[in-house]
Parts: C-alpha cells; sequence; structure tokens
C-alpha cells in the first residue's frame, strides 16, 4: 500500500513539473509567410493580416497523437470584435523524429474598410485536449483610419466641395461658374444600428437660396441599408449637381437632409457655395 502510495506520488510529482502549454512566436505580417513589421507601422483599414504563432509543451497521448482545439479572433480599440472567430486543431500523430515540433497556428484576419485608428490586438486561446490546460496570448498592432468625429446623434461630417468626381483635395473656396458641374462628398455618422448591426439611411440633396426657398431637390434619395459583422462606424456619402449654363450668379447653399430610419432622427446639413 505505502509503495502504490509513493508511486501515485511520483507520478503526480512529474506530471505538475511538465511546463505548462504555451503559445509562442507570434507574428503578424502583411503577406502570408511573413516578417513582422517594424517598430511604429501601422495597417490601414481595409487591409488583410496574416497572423501565425507556434504551441509549445503539447501533450502526447498514449497512442502518439496530440489534440490540441484553438481560436483565433481580432479585437479594435475599443475591444469590438473584428471578424468570426477562426477556430481549428490539431489531431496529429508525433513520432520520436518530432521531439522538437511544435505545431504551428496559421489564419488571415481583415481589418473592416471603415476601422478607426488606435490599437488593436489578436486574441489566441489553445486547449491541450489531454492534459487538460490552456494557453492565452494577445498581439497587438496598429492601426490608422481616417479621422470622422463620434456623435451621439446622427450628423454629417467633413462635408467638403470639388471640382471633378477623381478630385483628391477640395477645393479651397465653393465657387463654382454656370456649365460646370458641382461635386461634394461628405461622411454620416451617429446613427443607430438595429439587430446585426443593420443600418437604414437616406439623403436627399437640395440647393437653396439664402432666403430659404428650395430651388432644387434630388428627385430620389440615396439609400443605405446594410448588415455586417463589425459595425459600420461611418457611411461616405457624395453627389454632383450640373449647374446649368443659365443658372443665375449669386449665392446658394446645398442642404443635405439625413434620416436615420432606425434611430428615428433626421438632420439637416447646410453649406453655402457661389455661382460667378
Amino acid at each position: 500500500m505505502r509503495l502504490l502510495l509513493l508511486a501515485s506520488l511520483a507520478g503526480s510529482v512529474a506530471f505538475a513539473a511538465a511546463e505548462p502549454l504555451a503559445l509562442v512566436r507570434p507574428v503578424i505580417s502583411q503577406v502570408e509567410e511573413g516578417t513582422a513589421p517594424p517598430a511604429g507601422f501601422f495597417y490601414t483599414p481595409g487591409e488583410a493580416l496574416f497572423f501565425t504563432c507556434r504551441v509549445s509543451h503539447v501533450t502526447k497521448g498514449a497512442d502518439q497523437k496530440i489534440r490540441v482545439a484553438y481560436s483565433v479572433a481580432a479585437f479594435d480599440q475599443k475591444g469590438v470584435q473584428l471578424n468570426e472567430t477562426y477556430k481549428n486543431e490539431f489531431n496529429d500523430e508525433v513520432t520520436s523524429e518530432d521531439k522538437e515540433w511544435m505545431p504551428r497556428i496559421q489564419t488571415q484576419l481583415m481589418i473592416p474598410p471603415l476601422a478607426g485608428s488606435g490599437t488593436y490586438k489578436v486574441v489566441v486561446t489553445a486547449e491541450d485536449e489531454i492534459a487538460k490546460t490552456t494557453a492565452r496570448i494577445e498581439v497587438p498592432f496598429d492601426v490608422h483610419g481616417r479621422a470622422v468625429e463620434p456623435s451621439d446623434t446622427v450628423i454629417v461630417r467633413n462635408f467638403h466641395f470639388y471640382r471633378d468626381e477623381e478630385g483628391k483635395q477640395p477645393v479651397e473656396s465653393a465657387i463654382y461658374h454656370a456649365g460646370e458641374t458641382l461635386w461634394a462628398r461628405f461622411d454620416i455618422i451617429g446613427y443607430q444600428f438595429g439587430e446585426g448591426n443593420k443600418i437604414d439611411l437616406s439623403y436627399v440633396a437640395s440647393i437653396i437660396l439664402p432666403n430659404g426657398k428650395v430651388v432644387w431637390t434630388q428627385p430620389e434619395p440615396a439609400v443605405e441599408q446594410s448588415q455586417s459583422f463589425y459595425p459600420k462606424r461611418y457611411i461616405s456619402g457624395e453627389f454632383s449637381i450640373n449647374l446649368k449654363a443659365g443658372v443665375q450668379p449669386g449665392s446658394y447653399i446645398i442642404g443635405v437632409q439625413v434620416t436615420d430610419t432606425i434611430g428615428g432622427k433626421t438632420h439637416d446639413s447646410r453649406h453655402p457655395f457661389t455661382v460667378e
């Protein structure tokens, strides 16, 4: 009985002395099989990330196999998950020649197109189903997105006039001439989300005289109705107006009325321009 007890204690001590399961050598890169970027590097919205790491100190079962389940997920600076969690497992036979081998976790992650700036993270968890041990790591990475000031209610931000559809820089002075085409771009933010991050927005552009008289209104509203795993932080809108040859010189106002159907709110935004 004493010998059996000693043998049992010895077995317990040997098991406890084994090194714990660990996730090591994490790498986030821009290309598959790539290396980690230098310090200060940042990713951009819409970009793909390639993530790898190794699993060390995995226990081998009596059948010479390992059984490790793992998951990989990415989160933004506020802790909101970017994509669906990637799950997989290792169920491989390991021979004596493979004693230095460590299973490799490898997957691809997408940064949402409208993601904001901040320090994001990849979170990896693993479970050794034989030893009943777990491991977890968080690997940070930086993202630089467009600056759109948040709002508690639906609002138009970053409204700018342009000379043409492909214009990169907004005009310094919103001065146009009869026969030209006025282009405008802006962001909508502060709307409410429905189930599944559903959004239901529409906007209508108008031309208004300084006295408040509406002289032209967009025939049909532009509509944005969509759902996504990651909530769309803002929506970009644009429109063009052909200033016909007979338009009278003077001061005008572009009015943009935005309707947030889910939030039950509307917002009117006005922006002056001149025809010479």
